[in-house]
């Protein structure tokens, strides 16, 4: 079991997409840039959505980040952060503010 501790570990921001394109050599990962807001700034981030949404779909849209982790390698990039999605039996569903807010914000 997870307490409230564990929990408070988690740096989750809103940020938004500003750029996305696919990582060469891989059919899964995007390599995304997104504006994570001034106390940030923009990060390079690697997610496995590329098989169930298109660049377009993505850029300029908002979305839940994970801004503490240790940064990872895949693929010879560096991913600083993660997208936060769910699955289902489909396609990951990304998990979303349901209104605009500024990039940065953090989930409490």
């Amino acid at each position: 079991m997870a307490t409230i501790d564990d929990l408070q570990k988690l740096d989750i921001r809103i940020g938004t997409f500003l750029s996305v394109e696919p990582v060469e050599g891989s059919e899964k990962l995007y390599k995304e840039i997104v504006d994570l807001g001034p106390e940030i700034g923009e990060r390079q981030i690697l997610s496995g959505i590329q098989k169930h949404f298109t660049p377009e779909e993505l850029v300029g849209r908002q979305a839940l980040f994970i801004v503490n982790l240790d940064p990872r390698q895949m693929m010879g990039l560096e991913s600083n952060g993660m997208l936060l999605a769910t699955d289902n039996e489909e396609a990951p569903v990304l998990l979303v503010p349901d209104k605009q807010v500024p990039n940065g914000s953090s989930i409490h």
